[in-house]
């Protein structure tokens, strides 16, 4: 599972430059969260269009740990690009205000995850840029995302990267080591660390993910690997039941070309 941090870090760079050069694009707007998978897809935006043309954006919330924004601050301050904080307080209990009963942290933190993303869309409007995506390929398999939320971006840059690999690229590119160092956590409440949430650690599901998705590996060879059954069926579970998050709404066909269906990409109509 271990990759060449150099030749990676050259194709994501050109991955970024090439997909938004192609639709004209030559700007990028990042949430930055104070955690490990933003600072990476910072570093490569910065990169990939020059500092000048990248704006980071730090939404926290009254919950939200002082880390989070002294972590992205490091950042910001690394790479010399363009910073703003946008305060999401006022703007998430204006909603929850208005809900009856109790709340879960749940449906609270998806709120938060999707007003941060309608911000990052505005910026994005306001400086007619890409808002470039952050998540990992562990969390998209896994399904830990929320839908419309931090799952939404122009391009995303470290979607086949693991979550230990993104460690690995982090290193490599020289992240402050305070993020590298730190739990990660989606902070979407006070505590909340992504592997007590689901119940794993990310070296063990990693493992696992690779060789089971990467390698195709049968279950019969992945128990004989040292695979517990019951952490295989917890794993298999999460990527089957969250199939719906991985791809976009499906259209009913009732013509002969269906958008997504058999109208998957433009011709070259030389536009």
């Amino acid at each position: 599972m271990k990759y060449d941090n150099t030749i990676i870090e050259s194709l994501l760079i050109n991955f970024l430059r090439n997909e938004a050069n192609r639709i004209g694009i030559s700007k990028a707007v990042v949430g930055l969260s104070g955690g490990i998978d933003s600072a990476v897809s910072a570093y490569l935006s910065a990169k990939a269009f020059g500092p000048e043309n990248v704006l980071c954006v730090m939404m926290p919330y009254k919950s939200s740990s002082k880390s989070s924004i002294t972590d992205a601050e490091k950042v910001v301050n690394a790479l010399g690009v363009r910073s703003k904080k946008v305060e999401i307080s006022p703007m998430v209990d204006a909603y929850l205000n208005t809900l009856e009963g109790d709340v879960s942290n749940l449906r609270k933190g998806n709120v938060m995850a999707r007003m941060r993303m309608i911000v990052l869309y505005d910026e994005s409007a306001k400086e007619k840029a890409l808002v470039i995506g952050t998540g990992n390929k562990t969390e998209v398999l896994l399904g830990y995302t929320t839908l419309w939320g931090d799952s939404a971006c122009g391009i995303n840059p470290l979607g086949d990267l693991y979550k230990t690999q993104v460690f690995d690229l982090a290193k490599h590119l020289g992240v402050p080591q305070e993020l590298i160092d730190k739990k990660p956590s989606a902070d979407l409440w006070e505590g909340q660390t992504d592997e007590e949430e689901m119940g794993i650690t990310y070296a063990g599901v990693d493992k696992y993910l690779f060789e089971k998705v990467d390698e195709r590996r049968t279950d019969e060879e992945l128990i004989k690997m040292g695979f517990e059954k019951s952490f295989m069926d917890k794993i298999n579970s999460m990527i089957v039941r969250n199939q719906f998050k991985r791809v976009p709404p499906l259209i009913a066909k009732v013509s002969n070309r269906t958008v997504n269906v058999d109208f998957r990409y433009n011709r070259d109509w030389n536009t």
